[in-house]
């Protein structure tokens, strides 16, 4: 057993040397002025920090503005929480230059492999320590560099390394090395260069060895405490210190170490204080295997403070006043979601030529995907859907699966054939060449309701969110037509939206009905689906007449 030990204790220090020892890593600083263009990705619940911009002079303190839109702005070196939608377009002005930043926020469910407890690291104070990068051994690349702040690790005052995407501390020193660590990985997609940015929260803990005695931080020696129901530690009867009497504890609780020092805390409750408790003196008493330490305190009356009839009036005002508050903020949702359950189907049903207005996007990419049918579109995407598009993924598909049907022709041969139905289809029940907005605004006020078929294409083309946004403006506007949102694989709410949805859809989306649909499901998912969908369907159906 002691041969065992010995030749343990003389290896280790060989291995840390072995990266400390004569080891000058290469330094590295923030983003540099000439990068233009950078694109980071963090990962939704983590902490995350805007880079900083490094120049020759030194650096330089930026503030990170979202483009497009009033969104959030950021000061570089400062550390929040990411976001889901925190993700868009950043700029910032250096001197006469403007740089972009292009930021994705990603749920931590989509990595391909995660551990919690990555973001998490203890270490001993006084002795050597690692701070692993999360997520380093889901890719091969260990090119990895360090921040503490905005200040890259490298230019510390620090004997550190990095060896195989692990931060090696040669020596921990208490408050100095805690805090929030940053590394940073490269990746390329599709021609483009992409910073992961992980965050790791280092504690330094104490060695479990002590020299120094306990010290009582609270309260002060002879001080007197004002108190009403509760107390602390002993009782000395009559103020003699010899004559001490324990009281009853609750459990004993224990904090998070402070560099060299455990904080504890020992409570005792007095249910009922009396005037002869504020006779006795009490005593709280530390000790350790070094020694021991003792407070002393007493009692005093304090003066209780009764409310008056003015006190008791203010509490409804600010309840009140809070309501009033929320009331305006989700105005406009409170009113969705009214007309939403409580208003469709109040209108003339002969005044309606269809029941449903069917609104989708059908791109080859996702035919290919859910059903292997190709339908041609009437024109291609702009500029802009394309690059919306270029940054999601398609709906997910297990190799060798049968093709199946694509969702509208599923919906269109169960609502119309078989639930009798009459569907209202612009390509087919409006004659081409007409205006697409007049056509719009008239499928839906015609309909007494609107199914949209989301996704990804659908988000991300303008002709369908304007057909949303329509329904939306008309559900606000008492026409009594009814919504209800159909969500295609993956849910596209988690997806970043370049153009960003109009603000009236993004409130919308958060609170109309809906039904999710995922291809290759089982026959018993599909029938489930299918009679959730019949239940919020309108119960009246519309008299077939001419619509010449």
């Amino acid at each position: 057993m002691k041969t065992g030990h010995v030749l343990f204790l003389s290896i280790f220090p060989i291995v840390l040397e072995g990266c400390c020892v004569g080891n000058h890593p290469e330094k590295h600083t923030g983003l540099q002025q000439d990068a233009a263009h950078q694109h980071y990705r963090a990962v939704e619940g983590e902490s995350f920090m805007m880079p900083c911009i490094t120049s020759v002079n030194g650096h330089i303190n930026v503030v990170w503005s979202r483009t497009g839109d009033e969104g959030p702005s950021f000061d570089c070196g400062k550390v929040f929480p990411a976001d889901a939608k925190h993700s868009g377009k950043y700029s910032c002005l250096t001197g006469s230059r403007e740089l972009f930043l292009h930021l994705q926020v990603v749920e931590r469910t989509s990595l391909r492999c995660f551990q919690s407890e990555e973001s998490k690291v203890e270490l001993i104070n006084s002795a050597g320590g690692e701070i692993p990068c999360p997520g380093r051994n889901c890719s091969d690349n260990t090119d990895v560099r360090w921040y503490k702040g905005n200040v890259s690790v490298s230019e510390l005052s620090r004997d550190t390394c990095v060896k195989d995407g692990l931060l090696h501390l040669c020596e921990v020193k208490g408050k100095y090395d805690a805090g929030v660590y940053f590394c940073d990985r490269r990746t390329v997609e599709q021609g483009v260069t992409w910073t992961i940015r992980r965050a790791v929260e280092a504690k330094v803990i104490p060695h479990k060895t002590t020299s120094n005695h306990p010290r009582i931080m609270y309260p002060v020696d002879n001080m007197k405490e004002e108190v009403e129901l509760e107390v602390l530690w002993y009782r000395n009867v009559g103020g003699n210190k010899e004559s001490m009497t324990l009281l009853d504890m609750e459990r004993q609780q224990q904090r998070s170490p402070i560099m060299e020092e455990y904080e504890i805390i020992q409570r005792s409750i007095i249910k009922e204080v009396t005037q002869k408790h504020l006779e006795h003196t009490y005593t709280c008493v530390a000790s350790n295997t070094v020694g021991k330490h003792s407070v002393t305190i007493r009692l005093k009356r304090k003066i209780q403070v009764k409310w008056s009839l003015v006190g008791y009036s203010i509490a409804p005002l600010v309840l009140v006043a809070g309501l009033g508050i929320i009331l305006h903020v989700k105005w406009l949702e409170l009113q969705i979601i009214y007309r939403s359950h409580f208003q469709h189907g109040k209108h003339d049903g002969d005044e309606k030529k269809f029941d449903v207005f069917l609104s989708y996007v059908w791109s080859p990419t996702s035919a290919d995907l859910e059903g292997g049918r190709t339908l041609s579109s009437p024109s291609g995407p702009d500029t802009a859907e394309e690059a919306c598009l270029s940054s999601m993924d398609p709906l997910n598909t297990e190799e060798g699966e049968a093709p199946q049907r694509p969702l509208h022709v599923l919906l269109q041969q169960v609502l119309e054939e078989r639930w009798g139905y009459r569907l209202c289809l612009l390509e087919r029940d409006f004659l081409p060449g007409g205006a697409y907005t007049n056509d719009v605004v008239l499928a839906i006020q015609r309909s007494q309701m609107l199914i949209c078929l989301l996704s990804a294409d659908y988000l991300c083309s303008s002709n369908a969110v304007f057909v949303l946004e329509t329904g939306v403006q008309a559900l606000l506007q008492n026409s009594a037509v009814k919504i209800l949102l159909i969500w295609t694989g993956r849910d596209a709410a988690s997806l970043v939206q370049d153009p960003p949805l109009p603000s009236l859809v993004q409130r919308a989306l958060k609170v109309l009905p809906r039904l999710n649909w995922t291809s290759g499901k089982p026959a018993r998912a599909t029938e489930e689906f299918l009679r959730f969908l019949r239940k919020a369907m309108p119960d009246r159906r519309v008299k077939l007449v001419s619509l010449v």
